[in-house]
């Protein structure tokens, strides 16, 4: 194609229509094939990592080598991202140890090249790299009830490619360990097709990167799972990132009470920016939680989000929802091994426990919605970003997020 449009071109600039429309299409396609390839493609990259090398060490800005996308993968200029729990988590080695590691997993960024396979997706497409996945091929992917992909589901202790079962980051020929099939912590990142979702060109990166884990969890939770009726009551457990997110989805459903429920008063008046109506300190109160809100709700409220990964907290958020109708929806992770017990009257007085993980979205299918949400103003993004950062102050961004200093910290690749 590229050679037919050159022989194109210089029949047009040696005939009589070189100042015509004709030679303004030619121009026009040729620079739409040029679009499609890049400089860099099957290049091997340098450029700049924050690498964690030991656990709850300071992450070190590195030149690390960026391999080729292989068949079915996409290699990504990564523009923003952002520090999550879940960064902080592995960062101090809770999880699967597995260093040296480039963490990140709320990022945006631009397609850079595609491997042999990838179709929906070209060079030059605003993409969102989320940590699990949709082959659209599996039985989970073809349900229209579950986003647990069979073959993207998200896997912390996964630290190489699908493909090959290697690493595309290395430093001096040592290979570096990938993060929840996105590592967006570089400048560059590879990550499979199937954990890469294309949104409008028109979005800020700078805004719609935090779409990429927590806020979408939080927010599906309560607008697909919860699913809480207008003017109902709903009590959201644990008001950080993905807890503010679950009370802005019962907001937008239209609940009319909204409890928070957290152990630190000082985020009560933060959080009536997403609708939280009223506030309980389960310090403040010598009786278990959940009785504390069956009383001021006469029986308890409508739905419940757990949001904290606490087994006390899902105890409660189970315990403290209405008999006859009462939903409880448990998103946050718990520590490895851990139990809760409850009575069986609880359910059989028809109280409704449900999980959910990513919110029951499915990424590359229903990111784009919410991403057009953002954009025509009925999902509100901004309010969920305290801070921002360079690149090479990325090690603040992890401060902010230990003190339990803001919500979501910007960092920007290229500042």
């Amino acid at each position: 194609m590229y050679q037919l449009i050159q022989r194109l071109r210089s029949c047009v600039l040696s005939g009589p229509f070189s100042h015509s429309k004709t030679y303004r299409n030619i121009r026009f396609i040729q620079s739409g094939v040029e679009a499609t390839t890049s400089s860099t493609a099957g290049r091997v990259i340098p450029c700049k990592a924050a690498v964690a090398w030991k656990a709850g060490k300071p992450l070190k800005i590195e030149t690390v080598e960026v391999a080729p996308p292989q068949v079915n993968e996409v290699r990504i200029k990564v523009k923003y991202t952002s520090v999550c729990h879940t960064d902080l988590y592995f960062w101090n080695g809770k999880g699967q140890p597995a260093f040296p590691r480039i963490l990140g997993h709320e990022g945006a960024g631009i397609v850079e090249s595609v491997g042999e396979g990838v179709s929906d997706l070209k060079v030059g497409d605003h993409v969102l790299p989320v940590f699990t996945g949709e082959c659209g091929e599996c039985p989970h992917c073809k349900s229209e009830e579950s986003n647990m992909c069979d073959l993207l589901k998200v896997n912390p202790g996964m630290t190489v490619m699908l493909n090959d079962g290697k690493s595309r980051f290395s430093i001096n020929s040592i290979p570096i360990n990938h993060f929840m099939n996105t590592s967006t912590f570089t400048e560059y990142t590879v990550v499979h097709s199937g954990c890469v979702v294309k949104i409008n060109p028109q979005a800020p990166l700078d805004k719609v990167c935090i779409l990429s884990c927590g806020i979408t969890t939080g927010l599906g939770a309560a607008l697909n799972v919860a699913k809480p009726k207008k003017c109902s009551s709903v009590a959201v457990f644990g008001l950080g990132a993905v807890g503010l997110a679950a009370a802005e989805g019962a907001r937008i459903a239209g609940a009319s009470r909204i409890i928070g429920v957290d152990m630190n008063a000082k985020k009560y008046e933060g959080a009536k920016k997403f609708g939280v109506t009223e506030f309980v300190n389960p310090k403040e109160h010598d009786k278990p939680v959940q009785q504390v809100i069956a009383e001021i709700t006469n029986g308890g409220v409508d739905r419940s989000i757990e949001c904290t990964g606490d087994v006390n907290a899902m105890v409660s958020a189970f315990e403290c929802v209405r008999e006859g109708w009462g939903v409880a929806v448990l998103c946050g992770v718990p520590s490895t091994g851990t139990f809760f017990q409850t009575s069986p009257f609880n359910m059989i007085n028809e109280r409704t426990l449900k999980g959910t993980a990513f919110g029951n979205y499915k990424p590359k299918t229903d990111l784009p919605s919410l991403v057009d949400m953002y954009m025509s103003k009925k999902l509100e993004l901004d309010k969920f970003i305290s801070h921002r950062v360079p690149f090479s102050d990325i090690n603040k961004a992890f401060d902010y997020m230990v003190k339990g200093d803001g919500i979501r910290c910007i960092i920007s690749m290229e500042d």
